[in-house]
Parts: C-alpha cells; sequence; structure tokens
C-alpha cells in the first residue's frame, strides 16, 4: 500500500480501540444509578452491575487487545467512530431498561436509550413513576452525557486524540454553521465547556432543591434541563409539581441551553455586551417575545386564560422549552388553540443557537436564510450589487452557503420520510408529521396521539427503529451520517 492509500484507508483497529475506552467511560456512569439503588433498596442494583461489568469487560477488550500500528486519528477515523458511539453508548445503555424490573423490549429499550443520548426525550414508558430510582437517574444521565456530545466528554480525558481525527469529530458532532474553538487544542476546548455545564448542572440542582423538588428529582431534571434533554421523573412532567417557582428555574436555564457555550465562556471572559452585539442571540431573544405576544393573544382569545400564570410563566416556559428541544410539558398547551400548535412546530423544527446543546435547524441558519433573501430581493433590483451575507459578523463563504441550504433541504427530507412512514403505519398526519419533527429535531414533544407528555408507546416496532434512526441523524445534523451511506467514504 502506498503512502496516499494509507492515509485514505480507514483505521478500523483504532476506530474501535477508541470505542472500548468509550464505554468503558459509558461503565463508569453505570456506577452512579447503581448507588441509587443501594441507597433506595431496590433489586436493580443487580442490572447495572450486570450491565455494567458486561460494558467494561467488552470494552476492556477492545482498547487492551487491540493494537493498531498507526495511532493518529485521522480524519475519516474520527468521522466514523463519531457516528459509531452513539449507536454503541444506546447499544450498551439499554441494558439496563431491558433488565429492570420494569422491563423494556430491545426495540423500547433502544428507542428510550437513543432518545436519552441523543436529548430527545421521547419516551416508550407510559407509566416512569413505576421505575426505580436507578432507571430514573439513568435516563437523566444520558441526556446529561449526550447533552455538550459522548465525544466532546470523551476529548476532555483522552489528550491522545488531540489531532486532526478529533478535530474532524468536534465538528461531527458540534451543531451549526461554525464551531467555535476556546483554544490551540480541542482538548482544552472541550474541557472549558463541560467545566461550564458542570457548573450550571449544579447550581440548577440547588436551585430546584430549594423548592418543592427533593434532591433526586432536582438531580434528575437539572441533568435533563441543562442538557435540554426533557425526561421527568413523573408522569405528567413538570405540570406534576404543580409550581411556579420551578417552572420559572427551569425555563431560565433551559434558555441558558439554548445559548452557545462558546459564546456564553467568551463573553464571561471579556463583556457581557458580546452577547447582546450577537445577532444569533438577538434573534433567538426576539423570537421567544415574539412568540410570547402571540402565544398569550391565542389563549385569551380562545378564553383559556385561567389566573395570572396562564398569560406569564405558562406560555414562556412552553416557548423555551419547544424552542430549545428541551420538551417539558407544564399542562396541557394542545389546548391553547390551533395558533399555539403552529407556533410549537414552527420552533420545534427551528431550534436555538449553534454550539448549544439543542436540536433543529438552529437559528443561525434561519437568519442566514432570512438575509440571503433580501439579498437576492435586492439583486433583482440592482443586479450588479457585490454583496455577501454574514452572520453575526462572520461572512458565509459561497461553500458554507451551499452546506447551509442543502442541510436544510435534506433535514425537511427527512422529517417528510418520517411523517409518510408514520402515515403508511396507519397515523393520523397531523400527528405523525408532528412527531416526525419532534424526533428529528431532538424534541421530544408530544401532540395529539402521543399526548403532551410525548409518549411513543403506541409505536410498533418498525416505528421505533425509524425513529431511533431519525434521532440519531438529527442529533448528528444528518450529513454526518450521510457521509457513511457514500461508497467513497469507504474506498481506499
Amino acid at each position: 500500500m502506498n503512502e496516499r492509500q494509507q492515509y485514505a484507508s480507514i483505521n478500523y483497529l483504532l476506530v474501535f480501540k477508541v470505542l472500548g475506552q468509550l464505554l468503558m467511560v459509558e461503565a463508569v456512569f453505570m456506577l452512579i444509578p447503581l448507588i441509587a439503588c443501594l441507597i433506595y433498596g431496590e433489586n436493580d442494583w443487580s442490572v447495572f452491575a450486570l450491565a455494567l461489568a458486561l460494558t467494561l469487560a467488552i470494552g476492556g477488550v477492545m482498547n487492551y487487545c487491540l493494537k493498531p500500528k498507526n495511532k493518529l486519528l485521522r480524519r475519516r477515523d474520527g468521522l466514523l467512530l463519531a457516528s459509531v458511539a452513539w449507536v454503541a453508548f444506546s447499544f450498551f445503555g439499554m441494558l439496563p431498561l431491558m433488565w429492570s424490573n420494569t422491563p423494556l423490549t430491545v426495540s423500547e429499550a433502544f428507542f428510550e436509550a437513543m432518545s436519552g443520548f441523543t436529548t430527545t426525550g421521547a419516551t416508550v414508558i407510559r407509566d416512569v413513576e413505576q421505575c426505580s430510582h436507578g432507571i430514573l437517574l439513568w435516563r437523566a444521565l444520558t441526556q446529561w452525557i449526550g447533552g455538550l456530545g459522548i465525544i466532546l466528554f470523551t476529548l476532555t480525558f483522552i489528550p491522545s486524540l488531540n489531532n486532526s481525527g478529533s478535530l474532524m469529530m468536534f465538528h461531527a458532532e458540534a451543531t451549526g454553521i461554525t464551531h467555535d474553538k476556546l483554544g490551540a487544542r480541542i482538548a482544552y476546548t472541550a474541557k472549558i465547556l463541560w467545566a461550564l455545564y458542570s457548573v450550571l448542572t449544579i447550581l440548577l440542582i440547588v436551585l430546584l432543591w430549594v423548592g418543592p423538588m427533593d434532591l433526586f428529582d432536582s438531580t434528575c431534571h437539572a441533568f435533563s434541563a441543562i442538557s435540554t434533554g426533557g425526561f421527568s421523573t413523573r408522569n405528567q412532567s413538570i405540570a406534576d409539581f404543580d409550581s411556579g417557582y420551578i417552572k420559572s428555574v427551569l425555563t431560565l436555564f433551559m434558555f441558558i441551553g439554548g445559548v452557545s457555550f462558546s459564546q456564553i465562556i467568551i463573553a464571561a471572559k471579556s463583556s457581557w455586551r458580546l452577547l447582546w452585539r450577537n445577532e444569533v442571540f438577538i434573534t433567538y431573544v426576539s423570537i421567544v417575545g415574539l412568540f410570547f405576544v402571540m402565544m398569550v393573544f391565542s389563549i385569551v382569545h380562545g378564553g383559556h386564560y385561567n389566573g395570572w400564570q396562564s398569560v406569564t410563566i405558562d406560555p414562556v416556559f412552553h416557548i423555551v422549552s419547544a424552542l430549545t428541544s428541551t420538551g417539558y410539558s407544564a399542562g396541557n398547551w394542545e389546548g391553547w388553540g390551533i395558533l399555539v400548535l403552529t407556533l410549537t412546530l414552527f420552533m420545534m423544527y427551528v431550534g436555538a443557537c449553534a454550539g448549544s446543546t439543542t436540536g433543529g435547524v438552529k437559528v443561525d441558519r434561519l437568519l442566514y436564510l432570512l438575509k440571503n433573501l433580501r439579498l437576492v430581493v435586492k439583486r433583482y433590483m440592482r443586479p450588479r450589487l457585490m454583496q455577501s451575507v454574514s452572520v453575526s459578523g462572520k461572512p458565509i463563504e459561497p461553500e458554507m452557503a451551499g452546506e447551509i441550504i442543502a442541510f436544510i433541504f435534506v433535514y425537511t427530507i427527512f422529517i417528510a420520510v418520517g411523517g409518510v412512514l408514520l402515515v403508511a403505519q396507519g397515523f393520523p398526519i397531523v400527528d405523525a408529521f408532528f412527531s416526525s419533527v419532534s424526533c428529528v429535531s431532538n424534541n421530544g414533544l408530544g401532540a395529539g396521539i402521543t399526548g403532551v407528555t410525548g409518549s411513543y408507546d403506541f409505536l410498533p416496532d418498525s416505528g421505533k427503529w425509524v425513529m431511533s434512526f431519525l434521532m440519531l441523524a438529527g442529533r448528528l445534523e444528518i450529513i454526518t451520517l450521510l457521509t457513511l451511506f457514500t461508497p467513497g467514504f469507504w474506498r481506499e
């Protein structure tokens, strides 16, 4: 094999060796729900012990037995690893769900695990309150791990991956148009981002614990809120707590979860005014404000006014929950009228800011489309106009512009295909497409047949596997996953 072929070929031994290291990390996380089961005297501790041992053993064999000659993780290696890691984490993460005292089938458990790691928040468990504390904590942990990304977490603790391959993994897992690095090395960026993520999580746990939640519920909801995941320990989600304080605190942290973490760190280091000079952040805030006015109008005009919270806290909570793809439910928002349902679909599709923990096409891309549309209109009147589109002061090159348009097109196609497949299985067209949008955008909100709490247990096994694939595609922003299906990727 010549030098060029050696560079182009995929280093499978190294990919699976690193995957083994990732699985060992996942096994360590299983200790946390195992300890929770022991504290609460629940039999599911043995389930986590078995899953931990199996995951650790397989990960250890892959890590220590595979001896790749070339230890440099190249671009294609990183791209393959970034995709395979999410499937592997979901596969091993579903084991406790299958073996617990409230067991799920293979298709249900994989759907639930994938929903967790991709921070979608759609669930197939009708009665989560029957699950053990260990299972509930594991569901929340999967979302917390997947919030910033499995690969990003690993880069924090495996400095040897800091090379061109790690940069590809970072780009494959990060969301949005551009991916800001906070330093020369990816490992440094990963550490800073996870430090902020952890501090916000701890702060949220404390604030929720001060309210009507106990420490366990506070921990689970903090994990799923800052990751904009949406899993809850209650069947009725946040509505079960009936607390304006809880809704207000969660709204604030869900909103923060929808902001680019890199931009938060940059603003904290220099000046918070930088956020208010950022077009994407301003657009994000503007969408929340505009939709709040429209929802209050719909609530009042539709005769759904029920005290001051129904026109203040409740609509803001729902807007932030939908826009950030968290998917928490604080009441029967579906009854607020068709306008609210339409706005919710739009928010689920768009999502929040790039570089955050949210799903959707992202505000950045929406802003580019609007600016590009305005430029096209100008050029109709002034054909010789030489002007380019910039977002937050960064010019969008023609190549990147093409990627944005292609992404939005393919993203929409995936939603359409998912909706059609559900309709073909006999589901109402509105409910089918709402569910498809919910899964591709990693949102988890439900409406109609799924209910406002988003229960997907009605899906047949084939539907669960399709939705699991859509959740993965949405989390990796589709193009990364599609690359693996091109013959050129595998060709030496």
